[in-house]
């Protein structure tokens, strides 16, 4: 069985989908926690597109493309969850650092309702969206 870590991102073939669920040969981001990963035959991943162009939600965090080695500027989607096999996993692309794993985390409390909307709301700062508790 693949040993994978959380932080860690993979292509996965995300395919057969249905309706508006991210499909294909895409980066994923592994957001299980490592016990998990140890021992389950299966991983939860998020997916990352490269449609940077798409509506800015509080659940996404933009990925640097030479930063992370990916081949364009990507946005991990924390509102696209999913359970795969880790036989749907291919290459490893690269790992996250701590502080853009604190922002996944902090898209993850608002995916999953852990915390408030009324605890965080947007900030435009230079073509940057900032979370800022309020």
């Amino acid at each position: 069985m693949r040993r994978v870590c959380r932080g860690e991102i993979y292509l996965a073939d995300l395919s057969p989908v249905i309706g508006s669920e991210q499909g294909g040969v895409r980066p994923v981001l592994v957001i299980q926690n490592d016990i998990g990963n140890r021992f389950s035959p299966t991983v939860i991943v998020a997916a990352i597109t490269s449609q940077i162009s798409k509506a800015k939600l509080p659940t996404h965090v933009e990925l640097d493309a030479k930063t992370f080695g990916l081949e364009r500027d990507s946005v991990v989607l924390s509102e696209q969850i999913r359970t795969i096999d880790k036989l749907r996993l291919t290459d490893k692309v690269s790992r996250l650092d701590e502080k853009t794993m604190q922002k996944v985390n902090e898209a993850l409390k608002i995916s999953f309702g852990l915390v408030s909307p009324s605890e965080f709301f947007a900030v435009k700062n230079k073509n940057k969206e900032e979370l800022i508790e309020v």
